[in-house]
């Protein structure tokens, strides 16, 4: 493997901004780093092994797909049920995102959060009742707290702006 140098450093930039949308993504980096597309791979899987790169994600823009109506589900479980019911309701297929967090009473009783995302408010409340019903949540208080602005998301990001 090359010692890299320039070409590793704005390899990183380039991946913090996501890979390209194209058939051969890691060819498109590679050309833009002045690399082989064998260099970058090998790049990428040493910094996996490093710990450097933990995962690699996507992020999708909800409301250009037409999905405007996303609600946080949070839940105000016992905390020795959390993580049995947190895996139960992450195996949901209408629920994209789930994780436990810790609790700001006497304000803030819930403990374990959950996203469902859908294009109306009333599939979205539809399809929560659906998964109370089905998961024996009807006793568990919760909320439900409708999105009503899309932030920007990106990544996690490590190098300077100016950088590649």
């Amino acid at each position: 493997m090359p010692t890299g140098g320039t070409s590793h450093r704005r390899l990183r930039a380039l991946l913090e901004r996501g890979l390209p949308l194209t058939e051969r993504p890691w060819r498109a980096l590679a050309e833009q780093c002045g690399m082989s597309e064998r260099e970058v791979l090998a790049w990428v899987e040493r910094w996996q092994r490093e710990g450097l790169i933990k995962r690699m994600g996507l992020v999708v823009k909800h409301h250009a797909l037409g999905i405007r109506a996303n609600a946080m589900v949070v839940w105000d479980l016992p905390d020795a049920d959390v993580a049995e019911v947190g895996r139960r309701l992450a195996a949901e297929p209408a629920v994209t995102l789930c994780y436990r967090r810790r609790r700001c009473p006497p304000v803030w009783p819930y403990n374990l959060f959950c996203m469902i995302h859908g294009t109306r408010r009333e599939r979205v409340l539809a399809a929560l009742n659906d998964i109370v019903e089905r998961q024996g949540l009807q006793d568990i208080p919760h909320r439900v707290l409708f999105s009503v602005k899309a932030y920007k998301q990106c990544g996690g990001r490590y190098t300077r702006e100016e950088q590649p």
